[in-house]
Formats: structure tokens, sequence, C-alpha cells
């Protein structure tokens, strides 16, 4: 079958270097993608959220599935555009429905899903303009540290977690009425502190039954030791050597069972992946958030060990039928590491020549932020190249990503020599 990927990054080119592992793609096509994704299918540049110009690639190309890469197309509605016209209503779309996809595109419906279906999570209010000052009111009544989150989209920019009173209480009134994120923050969820250990546990549902995915772990902040401003992620390991069999039935019988009867029970469409943001508190587990889409550079880690026919997988899904399928995930440990560029996640410069990437051996190198100019791979974005490898466990697995990170160069160059420093 032909399929469309919608989506640019280096989880894009991890989830296109999989489905073309499968037999039953003919003609894969990318929207808008990168230099990574030029290589080995058909880029087409046009913007995942022009739902228009969507429709009629899927129809001039007879594109027969179309998998959502980022979360901006389903916060936005593709899945209900596709199902409300005649043409493409039996195209399937990965991803979930426009109210499913709700659970990350608002903080509050996410806490107030969780919150009902008893599915362990950190006390929280919202606020808007109208209420900041019973917001401030709220930060005083809680221990240090402080969590504000955007209630919108902020493209991972979104949460802020600051030590002093009066500092959280100014970024309180920066969000809220200086509309620092913009619309996003138009609503702003507070949180109690939860202490532990993150990481993140995917699910791949049909609405009706899941299949669970290796779990991950990434280093979000963009200086070593975990320090420094959030990025899009800096570099992942799965699986997570601290998830053992015990942790993961609590994840399971907790969180992930009452998520999708959740969905079930609200009547939510929703046929794609489940992202679960984790962390471990003590010995039980507690969701920090949704994401309705794989994350990225967990993506990089979690899709190639994974064994099964992905595409398989994603029409049995379709057709509710992901219980008849199994999921095979090889046994050895991978991990990945992000280079950026030079200034990320603030200003940066793009447009600069990758050289080396031909010398990478053993590893395999996604790109995330690159594009092709006059047959030159240069830099287009903060996060650039995703090197992940394999290995016996995420130590073996890791090095072998930083032999290969030695070979590559570009003007001001950046990545984290800790990544897996604290399991």
């Amino acid at each position: 079958m032909n399929i469309l990927l919608l989506g640019s990054g280096g989880r894009e080119h991890a989830l296109a270097w999989k489905m073309l592992q499968s037999p039953l793609c003919d003609e894969l096509f990318v929207a808008p993608g990168n230099a990574g994704t030029a290589a080995i299918a058909k880029n087409i540049e046009i913007n995942p959220l022009d739902f228009e110009a969507v429709k009629s690639v899927v129809l001039s190309q007879n594109i027969e599935m179309v998998v959502v890469g980022p979360e901006d197309p389903l916060v936005k509605g593709i899945y209900d555009y596709f199902k409300q016209d005649p043409q493409l209503s039996g195209i399937p779309v990965i991803g979930p429905s426009k109210k499913g996809a709700q659970l990350e595109g608002s903080k509050e419906f996410a806490k107030q899903f969780l919150v009902k279906n008893n599915i362990p999570t950190a006390a929280y209010d919202s606020f808007t303009k109208e209420t900041v000052e019973e917001g401030c009111k709220f930060l005083a009544t809680l221990k240090a540290p402080y969590v504000l989150k955007a209630d919108g989209l902020a493209a991972g920019k979104g949460v802020l977690i600051l030590q002093d009173l009066a500092e959280a209480q100014r970024e309180l009134r920066n969000m809220l009425v200086e509309e620092k994120f913009g619309q996003a923050s138009a609503k702003v969820v507070i949180e109690e502190f939860l202490d532990g250990i993150e990481l993140s546990c995917f699910v791949l549902t049909d609405g009706k039954s899941y299949k669970l995915l290796p779990t991950a772990k990434d280093y979000k902040r963009i200086g070593e030791g975990d320090k420094g401003l959030n990025t899009g992620g800096m570099g992942a390991v799965s699986p997570v050597p601290f998830a053992d069999a015990a942790f993961m039935e609590k994840i399971e019988s907790r969180i992930v069972k009452p998520t999708i009867e959740g969905l079930k029970k609200d009547n939510i469409d929703y046929k794609g992946f489940v992202f679960i943001g984790l962390i471990k508190v003590g010995d039980d587990p507690f969701v920090i958030e949704y994401n309705v889409r794989m994350g990225d550079p967990e993506t990089e880690v979690v899709i190639p060990r994974l064994k099964s026919d992905l595409i398989e997988m994603f029409k049995a899904l379709s057709k509710q039928e992901l219980d008849k399928v199994t999921l095979e995930t090889d046994e050895r440990s991978a991990a990945t590491v992000m280079v950026v560029s030079g200034g990320y996640p603030e200003d940066y410069e793009k447009g600069k020549v990758i050289s080396g990437l031909d010398k990478v051996e053993g590893s395999i190198a996604f790109h995330a932020g690159t594009k092709l100019q006059n047959d030159t791979v240069v830099t287009s974005g903060g996060r650039v190249i995703a090197v992940t490898s394999y290995g016996n466990d995420f130590n073996e697995a890791i090095k072998k990503s930083y032999q290969n990170i030695a070979k590559l160069n570009f003007d001001k160059m950046y990545y984290r020599k800790d990544i897996g420093f604290d399991l």
C-alpha cells in the first residue's frame, strides 16, 4: 500500500525507517520530511496542518493509510477531517480523534481525565487571567518547588519548575496576564511537585485493546547533569533499567488499563499511540502528562527495538483487531544521543554543512533538523541528528553512539556527554 507519514523530525525518520521494512509498504511519502527521509522515501513539501493540501496528496498519490507523527495535526482534528470527508473516510488515520488529542492539547482536560479515572497523579488546580490572584494564593499553600504548566501546546516549553514562591507567583502573572506562551497559557495548571525519577511508557491502542511498547527515558535539559533550559530532548535509552516486572505490573494495572477503559467509557475515538510520561516516587508510578503521539527522541530508541511489522500493527489497529497481532521486542538495549545546533534551545543558526554522515558504522543516524541544499545535507533546526545504537545494556549502546558522533561535524555542533548518567 501507499502510505503518507506527516512530520519532519527524528521521530518521523525513525518511523519511516521501520515502516519501509514492511512488505506491506509499497511507496512511502513523507510530508514535509527532512534530508534523512529524502534518502529512503519521497518527501512532499506541504504543511501537515494544511488539511486541504494533505487531502490532495492523498487523492493524487492513491494513499491508503496516513500516519501522523506530531501532535499539532491531531489536536487540530485531522482524524475527524478524514472521517467526515466522503472521499477520505475509508482511509485509516493512525492517531486519535480531536477529542482524544485533548489529552495532550489541554493539560486541564488531561488532569480531569486522570482524576475521574482514579489514575495516580499530582494534586492540581487551574487558573485563568481572571483568577490569577487566587492562583498566587494557591501557590502559597504548596511546598517548593512549584510546577506551572501552560494548558495548551507550547512546543514542549510550557512547563516551569521554580524553587522560589515569589518567582513562581511572578511567572504565573507572566503566563496569564502577559501571555508569555501566547494562547497556550491563557489557562495555567499549577501542580504539586513529585520527587522521583522519570520514565516514559508507550501504548498502541485501537480503542478496545492495547499493546505495551518498550519503556524509555529521555533527557530534557540542555546541560550535563540535567542542568539548564528544557529542550525537546537531548537523548534517550530503552528499556529503563529500574522498570522491573513488578513496577511494570503497577504501571499496567494502575495506569494503562484505566486509561484505555476511560477512553472507552467516554466514547473517545482513539486509534494510535498514547505516550504516558511517568514519575517513580518511592516504588509507585504517577502520571505527569499524556502525549497523543510517540515522543522524540524516545521514538528513536523504542521503534528500533520493535521486531514486529509496524504496518501490520497499524492495519490491525485501524480495524480494531489489535488483539489479533503479537508484539515482539528486541532483547537488546538501545540508546540515542541528540546532536544539536550551537545556541539551541535559544537562538541558533541554520544552514551549516554536516560532514561525516557517511562514516557512521554500527549505529543509525536519524535526521531531525536537516534538509538538502544542492544535494548537500545542512542543518535546518535546533535538534539536528539522533545517533542510535544497540547494545547488551544501555552503557554499551551509549558508548557506540558516542563513538559515531565523534565522526560527525558541523559549525557549533553540541551534544550532551552524559546521557544515562543517572541510571
